[in-house]
């Protein structure tokens, strides 16, 4: 399943991402605990994030917060 910027904030699971306004996406596989965020079409992990850590992502529209959460999810925000 695809979301949207419009859909923030959102918590997506590892089968989901969410595309933003300039067509940058955000997903995520779950490596342990730690989640690997994968920031456009990149083929490596971005960053890897533990629970409660959070990364950055400045797009040319503005920029989004990711947060890796307990559960098996990452809380993508407007930051």
């Amino acid at each position: 399943m695809n979301f949207t910027e419009a859909d923030l904030p959102i918590a997506i699971n590892h089968e989901q991402m969410v595309t933003l306004g300039d067509g940058t996406t955000i997903r995520f596989e779950t490596n342990g605990e730690a989640k690997d965020i994968y920031i456009g079409d990149a083929f490596d992990p971005t960053i890897q994030l533990f629970p409660d850590c959070d990364y950055l992502v400045e797009t040319p529209d503005g920029a989004f917060k990711v947060t890796a959460q307990f559960e098996d999810t990452v809380l993508v925000q407007k930051a």
